[in-house]
């Protein structure tokens, strides 16, 4: 017993020390990692759009899930967990809101998923041109936006509906002015036409209504005329003269006899030359059978043609036809046989254009 020896307390307490210092620097080392790896997360660019623009559509009423999955789906992003987590942090799940949203290279996470908690939409350019049926208005304006060509078109198609904007299903047409305007692709149907229903009052500003009343015409019967000036010509510096025909045979209570109203109301729009079969068509657009203007628009007149009608050449031109050069340009007369003259002498082109061919 007397030569057993006791450890010394002190040693123990000194091997003890010796591993404070470590797992301080483990410490520091996991909190340095931690804080980069944060930084990262919230701060380093997590969006790559190649030069591209970018543009993320999330539908109304999109999950959380549907929201980044959507966001995933531009092929985009650089690190998909870090975007999740950081979604998470800033509580998107209970923030997620419709849209179109642009991204831009060099986001981090933190500004991505800030723009689409708060609704930052990017809005869009919306323009419609060449449009003939309230159908195919429907298509085109739901090409651009959130609302289907249904919900669209079942508003271009309601009276009741019409009644209220001071339209109807024959004249609604005329309510679009094909010019480009600024909307948010999560407009609804019936906000998107009480927009046009504003641009179009906006449209029609004193000086066009007063020029208009000077001719005894409405705006509808305004874009009504300007609609077939429209299928008439594609030529912006003869509209006017084409216009001017057609307000004097009005004048004068002749039938406008337009081929574009015979093809708009047998409603088939491959006919190249209308032969007498559909002159007999039985409709109110027929202008070969009835007098006057139609019930409304044969197509959506842009303002060239509507101004055209608002301001027409003075002439005294009744008739014209497409001229032989096949310019697109028209010749114009004043009496029938000056007509018959030129039409001969298109009817000779288009011969020799068949022999030719």
């Amino acid at each position: 017993m007397a030569n057993e020896v006791t450890p010394p307390r002190r040693r123990v307490k000194k091997e003890k020390s010796m591993w404070i210092p470590g797992i301080i620097v483990l410490l520091l080392f996991l909190f340095v990692s931690f804080s980069y790896y944060a930084y990262q997360i919230v701060y380093t660019a997590n969006v790559d759009t190649k030069g591209q623009d970018t543009y993320v559509y999330i539908p109304t009423g999109a999950t959380y899930d549907q929201a980044l999955d959507s966001v995933e789906a531009t092929g985009t992003i650089i690190d998909r967990l870090s975007l999740r987590f950081m979604a998470k942090l800033m509580d998107y799940d209970k923030l997620v809101k419709p849209g179109r949203y642009k991204i831009e290279s060099g986001w981090g996470n933190r500004q991505l998923i800030g723009t689409l908690r708060l609704g930052e939409q990017a809005p869009l350019k919306l323009t419609f041109n060449n449009i003939r049926l309230r159908s195919q208005l429907a298509e085109k304006l739901a090409a651009s936006l959130e609302p289907s060509a249904e919900e669209i078109d079942s508003l271009l198609n309601d009276q009741e509906y019409l009644k209220t904007l001071g339209f109807d299903t024959t004249t609604v047409v005329s309510m679009f002015i094909p010019n480009t305007y600024e909307v948010y692709w999560t407009i609804t149907a019936p906000e998107l036409m009480q927009r046009m229903k504003t641009e179009y009052d906006r449209f029609w500003t004193d000086e066009r209504k007063a020029k208009a009343e000077k001719m005894g015409l409405s705006p509808k019967e305004v874009s009504t005329l300007a609609s077939i000036v429209q299928a008439e010509t594609i030529k912006n510096d003869e509209k006017p003269r084409v216009a001017g025909v057609y307000l004097n045979r009005l004048q004068r209570g002749m039938k406008l006899e337009a081929d574009p109203t015979v093809v708009y109301a047998v409603r088939d729009f491959s006919i190249r030359r209308v032969l007498n079969v559909h002159l007999q068509h039985d409709s109110p657009y027929n202008t070969y059978r009835y007098a006057g203007l139609p019930p409304g628009p044969i197509n959506v007149p842009d303002i060239s043609s509507i101004d055209a009608v608002l301001n027409p050449e003075q002439h005294k031109y009744i008739y014209f036809c497409a001229k032989e050069d096949f310019s697109g340009y028209h010749s114009f007369a004043v009496t029938h046989a000056e007509h018959i003259a030129n039409a001969r002498r298109y009817q000779r082109a288009l011969t020799e254009r068949n022999i030719l061919r």
